[in-house]
């Protein structure tokens, strides 16, 4: 601290219309739109801050974090800028301004810190002319609650000013502490840089048996994986702990660099986007493959020759397999979670270990809830998301991990452990198809219609005939969902067709990037015989998928011909 003290000035400013934040209390835009507009990113910021009740925020610690994109550093400046200016007395950063999301959550939790912002537009594209988020966790370490997020919208709607230090500046690439006299502050204001691995490394070593994944990795016999960054923020933790911790070859691990446009790639884990890793696994070379999404909450897994596992799959058999992880092994299993869409592979499971399965609705803030009041212990979501109560996030590098667990328990390949769950439960055929970039009143008509249409009466028992197979409507409902910790009631949270023989269709709206809109088709199939166990997930669904088509009238109605993304 030298000089005089750092002026704290009030700025006018006028509200956005547009702020609302979506599930889990973020704002994603186009980055021109963070960087172009006069005071957007401000706007935000202070209504995050300001629904912050004021004797908790004066004084506080939080956490601020980012996965590396376009804008990030600029918006880093601004975030403590005002966090000074609004009273908070401490910030947490990772080094260069990175902190994965799962991180964020471990650091907020650990320290108990007020909360926590992260910088991340999740999966989408970076540089100029990609995406930018800000996404704010509450105490507990995930996703704002509706509650929260509500506030935040009104906060945004009448703002007229906002506080900042516009002469603060930190050094995000020096660990360690800087603090700073503010006028009018009796203490000084503190910035910890801290490393970006190494709080969240600590946990995971309390979770998992690091010896027997090193001797998986790095002893006679040794699995060759493959893991792919994607440029985003999981580089620094891929070679830290897989790499430096449990003895993986330094070349198993690629495009660890985090860039701010990611390479050009868009930084989703999945066989559309992580085409580097699929060709690399289809050669046959390595024996087990993950890549992770921009901010590291998400991953896909890959097994020998690029056997694909299926989120919902991927979810079901760490279930089934969580006796192979200490952590479970001491704490025990009370439940589990999956979001409505997701497919029903793990009802089974639970069935079978007689736990009970809370279904909620897309959004990782529900299963916080349910986590929170012990009620859960493994929750995940068909978007390549999978968690568990060791935070309040979805965790990519934690899921690996599990996987890499469960083959040196087993002492199987992916696609052994795969093919045996299927076995033993039955194989879920399941897909999702999503409608992209749609006009966002359109699909507001399309899913009203649609909705008139098969919740009357006169739609159950309807027979629909597709080739050789039948199915009989035997459930329809527009998906709400009660939470049993606080009776909390959130409806329209997706169209649901059940048939009698369980299959399901099921369509939701989804609008995160806010200027347009998803229609996101989910088609789900279930075969018990082991001989139809090696089916092409779509040539089962399709007859799903035409039923689909035809109630919906989704290409007629949007001039589309097909879906953007499949997975």
């Amino acid at each position: 601290m030298e000089g005089s003290p750092i002026p704290v000035l009030t700025v006018p400013t006028a509200p956005y219309e547009d702020q609302r934040p979506t599930g889990g209390g973020g704002l994603r835009r186009p980055t021109g739109l963070f960087e172009g507009q006069r005071n957007y990113l401000p706007n935000f910021i202070q209504s995050v801050l300001s629904s912050i009740d004021l004797r908790d925020r004066q004084g506080c610690t939080m956490v601020v974090g980012s996965d590396g994109r376009y804008f990030s550093r600029t918006a880093t400046e601004i975030v403590v800028q005002m966090a000074a200016a609004n009273g908070i007395g401490r910030l947490i950063i990772g080094q260069n301004g990175i902190l994965s999301t799962p991180a964020v959550s471990c650091i907020i939790r650990k320290i108990k810190a007020a909360g926590g912002i992260i910088l991340t537009a999740s999966h989408c594209p970076g540089g100029p002319g990609g995406e930018f988020g800000v996404k704010f966790n509450v105490s507990n370490g995930g996703p704002a609650p509706d509650v929260v997020s509500d506030k935040i919208y009104q906060i945004s709607k009448t703002i007229e000013e906002y506080a900042i230090c516009p002469d603060l500046r930190i050094d995000l690439s020096r660990l360690g502490r800087q603090e700073f006299d503010l006028e009018n502050k009796f203490k000084p204001f503190r910035v910890e840089i801290v490393d970006p691995v190494d709080i969240y490394l600590n946990l995971l070593r309390t979770i998992f048996d690091f010896n027997a994944i090193k001797s998986l990795l790095a002893g006679p016999g040794q699995l060759k994986i493959r893991v792919d960054a994607m440029h985003g923020v999981m580089g620094p933790y891929v070679r830290k702990v897989l790499c430096d911790e449990l003895g993986a070859p330094a070349n198993s691990a690629i495009n660890c660099v985090p860039l701010e446009d990611f390479g050009g790639q868009h930084p989703d884990p999945n066989l559309t986007y992580a085409t580097t890793l699929l060709e690399a696994m289809k050669g046959g070379e390595y024996g087990f493959g993950a890549a992770f999404d921009a901010d590291g909450d998400r991953y896909m897994i890959l097994g020998q020759n690029g056997f694909f596992v299926s989120p919902s799959d991927s979810l079901a058999i760490i279930a089934a397999n969580l006796s192979c992880i200490p952590y479970f092994r001491q704490m025990g299993v009370r439940g589990f979670g999956r979001s409505m869409p997701t497919s029903t592979a793990l009802d089974r499971v639970a069935k079978s270990m007689k736990v009970p399965v809370y279904e909620t609705p897309a959004g990782w803030r529900f299963f916080s809830n349910l986590m929170d009041s012990g009620r859960c212990s493994l929750c995940g979501e068909e978007s390549f998301g999978t968690g568990s109560d060791h935070l309040r996030e979805k965790d990519g590098l934690w899921a690996v991990l599990v996987w890499l667990s469960i083959i040196a328990a087993r002492k199987q390949s992916v696609e052994e452990i795969v093919r045996d769950h299927w076995a033993k439960f039955g194989r879920h055929y399941y897909c999702r198809f999503d409608y992209e970039g749609l006009e966002p009143k359109a699909t507001y008509y399309i899913m009203r219609d649609l909705e008139a249409l098969i919740t009357d009466k006169s739609f159950i028992g309807q027979q629909f005939a597709v080739g050789s197979h039948v199915y009989s409507v035997a459930k329809t409902d527009s998906f709400e969902y009660v939470d049993p910790v606080d009776g909390t009631v959130t409806k329209k949270q997706g169209l649901r067709i059940i048939f009698s023989d369980t299959s399901r269709l099921i369509f939701r709206l989804s609008s995160s990037s806010g200027m347009r809109a998803t229609i996101r088709l989910y088609a789900e199939s279930y075969e018990r015989d082991p001989s139809g166990h090696d089916q092409e997930p779509q040539a089962v669904l399709s007859p799903l998928i035409a039923i689909a088509l035809k109630i919906s009238q989704i290409h007629e109605r949007t001039g589309r011909r097909g879906p953007t993304v499949i997975t």
